[in-house]
């Protein structure tokens, strides 16, 4: 592992700041998000109060220079693979090749599969699926028509069209915090989002696994399983909470409460948090990415200016 790939920073917005309605609000969250030195805009994906992704995606694109443009993540079992293939590349050609892919095997917010009636599957089949997705998203992205013969999906002499600007395919983000999905993604995704596992049942998160030891381990199995392509990857973390304060003892045992049953010391540790001055979240950041070797760190878009300091100060160093 290099503890020092280059830092690079993404904004997670759903309709942007302060519930953005309109196309010149979303354009201009996008370009404030480039002017701020921020890499990428990144959207989640849910069926709830969000834009949809292709639209929102290509007018954020439009709206900006270099701003990349993502997903993060979409949930697998909303869309056939061959429809995200095609969303993907179509994102990637008209962007000029900005766009980066994160998939994800979903269950996060479970009324996106009770309203719409979506079966929701015990996690290895929901994984099983997932890596199916990712094999027929790459072949469409090949130059040669595909066929694909799996347990989830059949695709037959398909030839994915346009193909993606980015060769041999845009980014591939898949994030997880289980170690099936982990696994997958240390052998197949070009970056890792590490996030806290979820229940088997979804919608809820072990939050005793957002300790740094949890993390460590996290790391350590994505390391093994990839083995020497290790180096190669980038690894994710979505920031649920910045806090840009000089009392860092009272915000932690504020959050510790949030975060049971972690500890103000472990809320302190866990790299899904940032708490202290801007000084020293930078230098809390660069300890992260010495530790665990996270360089690619998303926060959302209520905490986008706040955090902006610190991109200044870390964003390509």
């Amino acid at each position: 592992m290099n503890p020092h790939r280059p830092f690079r920073f993404g904004v997670q917005a759903a309709r942007g700041v302060a519930h953005a309605v309109s196309h010149s609000e979303w354009k201009a969250m996008a370009r404030r998000a480039e002017a701020l030195g921020y890499d990428i805009l990144l959207m989640p994906d849910h069926l709830t109060d969000q834009f949809a992704l292709g639209p929102a995606l290509a007018m954020a694109a439009e709206a900006t220079t270099t701003l990349r443009i993502g997903t993060f993540v979409l949930q697998n079992d909303l869309r056939h693979p061959a429809l995200v293939a095609k969303e993907a590349a179509t994102l990637d050609v008209l962007s000029d090749g900005r766009f980066e892919l994160g998939l994800g095997a979903g269950g996060s917010l479970l009324a996106d599969y009770e309203q719409t009636g979506i079966p929701f599957d015990p996690p290895g089949t929901r994984v099983g699926r997932l890596e199916e997705s990712l094999q027929i998203i790459k072949g469409l992205a090949a130059e040669e028509p595909l066929t694909f013969s799996g347990r989830h999906y059949t695709i037959t002499e398909l030839n994915g069209f346009p193909k993606p600007m980015q060769r041999p395919h845009p980014p591939l983000l898949v994030a997880g915090g289980g170690p099936r999905v982990l696994s997958l993604a240390a052998r197949e995704a070009d970056i890792v989002g590490i996030l806290v596992p979820m229940l088997p049942g979804g919608g809820q998160f072990q939050m005793e696994a957002s300790r740094a030891a949890a993390v460590t381990e996290q790391v350590e199995l994505i390391r093994r399983v990839a083995g020497t392509r290790f180096a190669a990857i980038e690894l994710n973390v979505l920031i649920q909470r910045v806090m840009v304060t000089e009392d860092v003892n009272q915000a932690s045992e504020d959050l510790s409460r949030e975060w049971a049953p972690l500890n103000p010391e472990e809320v302190c540790e866990t790299p899904y948090l940032l708490i202290g001055t801007v000084d020293e979240i930078v230098a809390t950041l660069q300890v992260r990415r010495d530790r665990w070797g996270i360089s690619y760190v998303v926060v959302f878009e209520w905490d986008m200016e706040a955090f902006s300091p610190v991109v200044a100060r870390l964003s390509g160093q």
